[in-house]
């Protein structure tokens, strides 16, 4: 076991002996199952038709305050300062360009709190660091003052249907402020959600919303509340086999391995390649654990509604953060990306691609190698994930047409895309894992570079179709947002929330049936 300490409670240190796991992990896992069991309470006994607003606003405030103390210690109190200041922004500087200041600095608050904590304290020693929550409270502040300026500054005219739908319309309250950005629900690990979704759930609207509009058979919106049992259950399930799975096969398949030196002489070329995919994937189920684990947390409180499929089932993905079987069958590059982490490429689509003329998939990868942290390995996998995705893009745009009018040349495709993107999102994200910048070029080098090498080839060889961000007509426009996530580009994207949904009618839920945003 590594050894590490905390700067929270230690009160759990001898559960953390017996499972020969690091307390803060420990401190971790308890807190959020407490979190679960709190988030029931919250859903029974603190039910918007029994409670007021500002009860639930205070409850949820102070229980997540508690859990990140008891996480965290005195660190707890940057998400405070943090919050604090970024709202004496909000008030003080006009509405023309809070959202640019605010946007500085809460962006730059995090990056000196991860400096110090990385440079000046310990390299790597935490895994539960009291920046991971800094990094979830980041984007609401961010994301609630471009939301705010687009409400009360600019005209509903130049907005996008995602901008109008999210665009606040009052400066919220000191306590519905802190609310939003420390809520036990997301306190510890999220997930992001917009401002107006979390005040419509705390309000109880979260399921007053209008019949569609297409006539067509739809569960009545205002009738008896849907249960989140199920999608509670089913979410913890998935937790527990994920954490199993991280418990007992990732150790056994360590990413590290893949630059041993005896490995790297002795082992053949498809040899290297499985392993490298083997050894990222058995990476990945601790983030299943941890985001499941979360969205499960908010649904168990009664937040995270998005409406009913064409079967008439409640569906409980509106903050859902990871689609494991699309991530695992993903054929692109970008698919793989729209699903990994959603509502962190959701708000890195809000504040950063849709709103940017020059170059948006370089700055959007650079705000999020910044926002992930200081490590040399973060910046190394987002730059070679420019590459990745524009090469991805043009090889698509060149070819995929020619595979898809037949059904077995669409299989053959399919399967050649796949094994191509599962290869090289582990050849990405490798420095992403090791954090450093010697093994990251040593791994980098054990592979002569040649996926950046071919990368770059690709966009030498094959033109790519550019397309003209925000200059298709209104009715284009207005059908993507029906549209499943996966078969968007991250600028073009429109996504609809708890308070549309029920607008859209029962043809817009069936295109959403499948789980896609």
């Amino acid at each position: 076991m590594a050894s590490t300490s905390t700067t929270g409670s230690t009160l759990l240190q001898p559960l953390s002996d017996a499972v020969r796991l690091p307390i803060d992990q420990v401190n971790f896992v308890v807190c959020q199952l407490f979190a679960l069991l709190a988030a029931v309470w919250f859903r029974t006994y603190l039910h918007s038709s029994k409670m007021s607003s500002f009860i639930r606003h205070v409850v949820a405030t102070l229980l997540g305050l508690y859990l990140a103390v008891f996480c965290f210690g005195w660190y707890a109190l940057h998400f405070l300062v943090q919050s604090g200041i970024s709202y004496c922004i909000m008030i003080i500087i006009g509405m023309e360009h809070m959202h640019k200041y605010c946007f500085v600095f809460a962006l730059g608050y995090l990056i000196v709190c991860q400096i110090t904590r990385v440079y000046i304290f310990d390299y790597g020693q935490y895994s539960a660091d009291f920046s991971g929550p800094m990094m979830i409270i980041t984007q609401k502040i961010t994301s609630l003052a471009y939301e705010i300026h687009d409400g009360m500054f600019r005209k509903d005219e130049d907005l996008t249907p995602s901008q109008r739908d999210l665009a606040v319309r009052r400066m919220p309250s000191l306590l519905e402020y802190l609310s939003y950005n420390c809520n036990f629900m997301g306190i510890l690990a999220g997930p992001l959600c917009s401002y107006k979704d979390y005040i419509t759930f705390i309000e109880g609207r979260s399921y007053h919303v209008p019949r569609g509009e297409d006539g067509g058979a739809e569960p009545p919106c205002g009738g008896a509340e849907p249960s989140p049992n199920a999608a509670v259950v089913q979410k913890l399930v998935v937790c527990g086999l994920s954490l199993l799975v991280h418990l007992t096969v990732s150790n056994a398949l360590p990413v590290e391995y893949n630059i041993d030196e005896h490995f790297r002489a002795t082992a053949s070329w498809p040899t290297k390649a499985l392993y490298l995919y083997v050894s990222l994937l058995a990476a990945r189920p601790k983030y299943y654990f941890a985001w499941t684990l979360a969205d499960a947390i908010n649904n168990a409180a009664g937040f995270g509604f998005r409406g009913f499929d064409r079967h008439g089932e409640a569906r409980w993905d509106l903050i859902s953060n990871v689609r494991i079987q699309q991530i695992e069958g993903s054929t692109s590059f970008k698919m793989f990306l729209d699903n990994w982490n959603i509502q962190t490429a959701l708000w890195l689509k809000r504040v950063c691609y849709e709103r940017t003329t020059w170059s948006p998939t370089i700055q959007t990868f650079v705000l999020s190698a910044i926002w992930h942290g200081v490590y040399p390995g973060y910046y190394l996998t987002f730059l070679t994930g420019v590459l990745m995705t524009l090469a991805a893009r043009a090889m698509r745009s060149n070819f995929r047409h020619h595979f898809v009018a037949s059904p077995p040349l669409k299989l053959l495709y399919d399967g050649l895309t796949w094994a191509a993107t599962q290869l090289a999102v582990s050849y990405t994200v490798v420095p992403f894992v090791l954090l450093s910048v010697q093994p990251s070029f040593s791994f980098y080098s054990s592979w002569y570079y040649s996926l950046h090498i071919a990368g770059v080839l690709v966009l030498l060889l094959f033109p790519v179709k550019k397309t003209q961000r925000g200059k298709e007509p209104h009715e284009h426009r207005r059908l993507s947002r029906a549209k499943k996530f996966d078969e968007n580009s991250l600028g073009q994207n429109s996504f609809p929330t708890a308070n549309n949904v029920c607008n859209q009618g029962a043809a817009s839920a069936a295109r959403h049936s499948s789980g896609k945003e």
